[in-house]
C-alpha cells in the first residue's frame, strides 16, 4: 500500500527527470501526455537486489500477499503434493534412464538410481502440471512484475488496470514462455544426449566406471553453469516481455544483451532461490510425505505450512527477478546510451480502453 508521505520504498533510486518544469515519476496509467520515468536502480550484488526487493515487499505488502494467496499458493501446492503425478509412470522413465546409463557405462549405484528417479519425477511433474504454469504461475509472474513497477511509480495495485493489460499482452506472454520452455528442454535434452555420448566414449576408451561416473559429475558440473545462464536470460526475458514490446525471440536476444556486465548478479539470485526452494521441497519430501507424529497429525499443519513458505520463496523469486531487470536497464543505459527499451505499459495505455478503466 502507498505509504502517508506518498514516498516510493527507495525514493532515491528514483530519477526525477524533469520535461516542461514537470516531474515525470508518475505511472503510464494516470495520463497519455506524461512518459514514464526510468526507474534507476543499480545494484552490484544479489544482496542489494534483495533489500531492495524487501523494501518494494513492505511498501506494497497487500498486493504481493494477494498475489501470493490466490495464483501461486495453488500452483505450489500442487506441485510440492505432487498429486497430478502418475507414479507409474515415474518408474518406466526411471528405468529408461537406468537402461541408458547402464549402456553408457555409469555403474548402476544408489547415487545413478536415485538421480534418475528424481529427474524422472521431476519431468512427469513439469509435464503434467504444464496447465497450472501456462495459466496461474504465468499470471502471477505477470502481476508481479506490473506490482513492481507501480510501486516503483509510487502506486499501488489495480486489478482493473492489471486486467486491461493482460487482455493487450497474454499473447505476447505465452508465446514468450512457450519459446522459453523449449528453451530449457533443448538445453536438458542436448545434457543427457552428449553426457550419454561422453560417457560411451570414455567407457570404449577402457576407463573405469567410477572414473566414467567421476567425469560424467564434472561434465554435469561444467553444464550446470551454462544452464544456470541460459535460465536467467530466460527468466529476465519474461520480465521484459511485461514491461516492453517485445516478445519471444526478440526477448531472448534483448534479453542477453540487458544481462551483460551483470551476469554474476543473475547467478547469485538464481542459486539462492534454487537452495530456497530444494530446501522447502527436501522438507515437505521428508516431514509431510515420509514422515508423520503417530496418526499424522503433523501434516495437518506443516503441509500448509511449508505450501505458504514455497510460495513465499517463489514469490521474492519473481520481485527480485523483476527489480534484476531495473538494475540491468540502469547498467545497460548507463555504459551504452543508444539502447531503448519503452515499456510496453506506455503503448497500453494509449487505447481507448485503458482511458476508460481510468
Amino acid at each position: 500500500m502507498e505509504s502517508p508521505n506518498g514516498a516510493s520504498p527507495r525514493h532515491n533510486t528514483i530519477a526525477p527527470h524533469k520535461q516542461n518544469n514537470e516531474t515525470l515519476d508518475l505511472h503510464p496509467f494516470e495520463s497519455n501526455n506524461v512518459t514514464r520515468s526510468d526507474h534507476v536502480f543499480q545494484s552490484t550484488s544479489a544482496l542489494e537486489i534483495l533489500r531492495e526487493t524487501i523494501r518494494i515487499l513492505r511498501y506494497n505488502l497487500s498486493g504481493f500477499m494477494a498475489i501470493g494467496a490466490i495464483l501461486i499458493c495453488p500452483v505450489s501446492a500442487v506441485l510440492l503434493s505432487n498429486v497430478l503425478v502418475d507414479q507409474s509412470l515415474v518408474k518406466r522413465l526411471a528405468i529408461r534412464l537406468l537402461l541408458v546409463a547402464k549402456a553408457s557405462g555409469f555403474p548402476l549405484s544408489g547415487f545413478i538410481e536415485h538421480s534418475c528417479y528424481k529427474f524422472s519425477e521431476s519431468v512427469i511433474s513439469a509435464v503434467m502440471c504444464f496447465p497450472l504454469y501456462i495459466t496461474l504461475l504465468l499470471i502471477s509472474k505477470a502481476a508481479v512484475v506490473y506490482t513492481v513497477d507501480c510501486t516503483y511509480s509510487r502506486k499501488t495495485f489495480d486489478s482493473s488496470k492489471f486486467y486491461v493489460i493482460m487482455r493487450k499482452i497474454w499473447r505476447r506472454i505465452v508465446y514468450t514462455y512457450l519459446l522459453v520452455c523449449s528453451v530449457i528442454t533443448g538445453c536438458l535434452a542436448s545434457f543427457l544426449v552428449l553426457l550419454a555420448g561422453f560417457s560411451s566414449l570414455v567407457s570404449v576408451i577402457g576407463i573405469s566406471p567410477d572414473l566414467t561416473a567421476y567425469t560424467a559429475i564434472i561434465f554435469g558440473l561444467v553444464f550446470s553453469v551454462f544452464f544456470a545462464n541460459a535460465v536467467i536470460i530466460c527468466d529476465l526475458s519474461m520480465v521484459i516481455s511485461v514491461l516492453e514490446d517485445v516478445s519471444g525471440t526478440e526477448a531472448l536476444l534483448r534479453s542477453s544483451v540487458l544481462i551483460r556486465g551483470q551476469t554474476q548478479v543473475g547467478l547469485m539470485i538464481f542459486l539462492g532461490s534454487t537452495i530456497g526452494m530444494a530446501f522447502i521441497e527436501g522438507l515437505f519430501e521428508h516431514r509431510v510425505k515420509t514422515l508423520s507424529y503417530g496418526d499424522g497429525s503433523s501434516r495437518i499443519w506443516e503441509g500448509p505450512l511449508l505450501v505458504i513458505m514455497y510460495s513465499f520463496v517463489v514469490l521474492i523469486d519473481f520481485m527480485m527477478s523483476t527489480v534484476f531487470y531495473f538494475s540491468c536497464k540502469s547498467y545497460s543505459l548507463e555504459n551504452a546510451s543508444n539502447i531503448e527499451c519503452q515499456s510496453v505499459l506506455e503503448a497500453v495505455t494509449a487505447s481507448p480502453v485503458a482511458q476508460d478503466v481510468q
